[in-house]
């Protein structure tokens, strides 16, 4: 990926009570490169590399799934919600169109 930081990530509540709704905010660095621009300096056009796909899992559940597309800008932000229903560690995976990846993890613990 072409990234040289770490996703930023922010939960709204890192101990839930069970069925609590929870806030997931997130961004990456990215080119987000649309294969539609030339290089100023070549003329040639610059190959396309976006980010494709982006999951979120509690634990093994999958419990968020995107596919963004050319229109994201540079750096793509998301956020979503989901209901807290159990401890575990939260995983968010980006992919890019040249099958780079890039991860994040933060714990969510039940009180």
């Amino acid at each position: 990926m072409s990234t040289t930081k770490p996703p930023r990530v922010w939960v709204s509540n890192a101990s839930p009570k069970k069925d609590e709704v929870l806030r997931v905010r997130a961004q990456m660095e990215h080119v987000m490169e649309s294969g539609l621009r030339t290089d100023p300096a070549t003329g040639k056009i610059r190959p396309r590399n976006i980010v494709n796909h982006f999951e979120a899992r509690l634990g093994k559940r999958l419990i968020f799934s995107w596919e963004p597309g050319i229109s994201i800008s540079q750096n793509p932000y998301i956020e979503f919600t989901f209901k807290a229903r159990e401890s575990g560690e939260l995983q968010m995976l980006w992919k890019d169109e040249n099958g780079q990846t890039t991860s994040a993890t933060k714990t969510i613990t039940l009180v």
